[in-house]
């Protein structure tokens, strides 16, 4: 072998060396000091309907394109890889796809996993400058994955035939080719994922996915905002929320549906403030508050407080179309379940609208005298005022540490929905409908509760088992 021969193959080895010390993007991600728990908590799920809303910036897209290369490489941490995958991203058109999804995948994408690229215009020496058909990607398994590329604008016919294993839909799509994509992946047992800004308003994914109002137990979804971008400067974040106000701000900054107007609890988080059930201790009993109706549903909450000041929402009744015996009957049920606190003939003390206390030309008693004789004492003394209430609901929600001081427990599904669904009107007050859970929770909110007091000998096991949960609350909900 020849000098120069021997030099040029040195070079080449020094080359390589120095591209394997050197790691890729894909291999940085999350990884470090700064994580984006709401990133690591969408790939953790196992769920095979995934939903990312987020805001603009907020770090969503980024999730769906180092899923697809996960599981197309078959090196995807927490989930049971396979070889030769075959998904699709589909982006709302052609100019878009190489603007946003494709520009993303390629930016994560080592050199060394791709086998060949298909390009629908452009060249495949240079993938960026052009629109990609199809990559094809290493598996580690052996054999060959495919990433496909499809835009909305192709229309629902060219959505059909293939069997997949996942679809990633960056932003958005029409319901036609959603549905389309959800017969895809049937074959394969596949998943469907989505990263996007709700710009729409309320459309299909509101109902869908948002409220999930088929109550599909594959659905999940997360927000993601700008706080939540470790990557994010506060400065930036700062000039970008100056720009917008209203629904915009809801959309973009918070990834929430709005439907014109604002949400008035855009504060709120599943993520931190809906938990599972535990055993609540007797200390932490607080009251039961109730917003009445006989027509219109009547909503009742069991209210406790710990002994760090923390809100739970532990229960809940909610009826509409019945009388009062039926109402009191479920209270009553319920408290007994829960072991609820009684006086000394076991009467329940509960709040209420003080519109109970009206009487009609078809009673001769009002609402709160009936419950009182139905053993459920109601105390009609709350404190109405809308604008504090929903204020002080508001510093509970969210804490300057970003956490909660207000948590409400899953089977409570009436006050969930109605957080959601929760917006301000045209003018400075909120629509008046869908807003009883959350008229009797600022009933609650406006007594002030205090801490519960301390019961030493049972204080040690049941409060390190709250910071127990709390911290898990922390690290991403994993219970």
């Amino acid at each position: 072998m020849q000098r120069e021969d021997i030099l040029k193959r040195i070079s080449e080895i020094d080359a390589e060396l120095k591209r394997r010390r050197t790691p890729n993007k894909i291999d940085l991600y999350n990884k470090g000091a700064k994580r984006h728990k709401k990133q690591l908590a969408f790939h953790k799920c196992k769920k095979r309907n995934r939903w990312v809303f987020g805001g603009n910036r907020s770090g969503k897209t980024e999730c769906g394109a180092v899923e697809c290369l996960w599981i197309a490489r078959g090196v995807h941490p927490y989930r049971k890889n396979r070889k030769d995958v075959f998904g699709w991203v589909v982006s709302l058109s052609q100019q878009v796809q190489r603007d946003v999804a494709q520009a993303k995948i390629l930016s994560y994408l080592p050199k060394s996993w791709i086998a060949d690229i298909t390009m629908l215009s452009g060249r495949k020496d240079n993938p960026a400058g052009g629109v990609i058909d199809q990559i094809k990607i290493r598996n580690v398994f052996g054999g060959i994955s495919t990433i496909g590329f499809k835009s909305c604008d192709q229309g629902r016919e060219k959505f059909q035939g293939s069997s997949l294993d996942f679809v990633w839909f960056d932003e958005e799509p029409p319901k036609d080719i959603y549905e389309e994509c959800v017969m895809r992946v049937m074959d394969r047992r596949g998943d469907i994922f989505g990263t996007m800004t709700p710009l729409k308003g309320k459309t299909f994914i509101y109902g869908e996915i948002f409220m999930n109002v088929r109550k599909n137990p594959e659905i999940w979804h997360e927000f993601m905002t700008w706080e939540d971008n470790p990557y994010l400067s506060k400065k930036e974040a700062k000039l970008l929320e100056s720009a917008l106000d209203g629904s915009a701000l809801d959309a973009r900054k918070y990834g929430r549906f709005s439907a014109g107007a604002g949400l008035v609890y855009p504060e709120f988080d599943e993520s931190i403030h809906v938990i599972p059930p535990f055993a609540i201790p007797r200390e932490w009993q607080e009251t039961i508050s109730i917003d009445p109706g006989l027509n219109n549903p009547l909503s009742a909450h069991w209210y406790c407080v710990d002994w760090d000041g923390n809100i739970y929402v532990v229960a809940e009744h909610f009826a509409a179309g019945k009388d009062v015996d039926f109402h009191a009957d479920a209270i009553k049920e319920i408290s007994r379940k829960l072991g609820w606190k009684t006086d000394a003939r076991g009467r329940v003390a509960a709040l209420i609208d003080s519109a109970a206390n009206q009487r009609t030309l078809a009673s001769s008693k009002s609402v709160a005298e009936l419950f009182c004789e139905r053993g459920i004492l109601v105390n009609t003394r709350v404190d109405k005022d809308v604008f504090a209430g929903i204020a002080r609901i508001k510093a509970f929600l969210k804490k300057d540490n970003g956490e909660g001081n207000l948590y409400i427990f899953s089977n409570c599904v009436n006050m969930i929905d109605e957080f959601k669904r929760y917006y301000w009107a045209d003018g400075d007050t909120p629509v008046k409908r869908d807003d009883h859970c959350m008229d009797e929770l600022r009933y609650f909110i406006m007594t002030r509760p205090r801490p519960a007091v301390k019961n030493e000998e049972e204080r040690s096991a049941v409060y390190e088992d709250k910071l127990r949960r709390i911290r898990r609350l922390k690290r991403g909900r994993q219970w």
